[in-house]
């Protein structure tokens, strides 16, 4: 009886754990990562974390847009109550990596000539202008009419 319970009390004193890493890559590679703002490092990288839920996301790379958005760390079957005391108390060491792809776009910087981009910005300028102006004369119009 005193052996069963020597047995049981180490069994229970050498649980194991779970890990839970990130692994986070881009297209292209090279991507500086922040997640939650907290820099995690360049793509591939990887970084633990704690919890299952939703991550904000930022990645940026010269001649790239820059990336904003959300992922999900989805629990595995194991990490759900009450499942999730079981597997913290096996004797042995669990791994729940989550695997996070971006892809990331050109910027316009990259991928149109400088004249094209300097003209496209001039026309748009003249549109805000004729805009505003459109805008001021009805202003001053109604002005007149009260």
């Amino acid at each position: 009886m005193l052996r069963t319970l020597t047995l049981l009390l180490l069994a229970l004193s050498c649980t194991g754990c779970i890990e839970r890493r990130l692994e986070i890559t881009s297209e292209p590679s090279g991507a500086l990562v922040w997640v939650n703002d907290q820099q995690v490092g360049r793509t591939p990288t990887q970084a633990s974390f704690l919890y299952h839920g939703v991550y904000d996301i930022r990645l940026e790379l010269d001649g790239y847009e820059p990336l904003r958005t959300e992922a999900e760390a989805k629990p595995p079957i194991y990490e759900h109550a009450p499942l999730d005391l079981f597997a913290e108390a096996l004797p042995m060491r669990l791994e729940n990596t989550q695997h996070w792809h971006f892809v990331l776009e050109p910027s316009l910087e990259s991928t149109l000539p400088k004249e094209q981009l300097e003209a496209d910005l001039l026309a748009r300028a003249a549109a805000m202008r004729t805009e505003l102006e459109a805008t001021a004369s009805s202003d001053d119009s109604s002005e007149h009419d009260q």
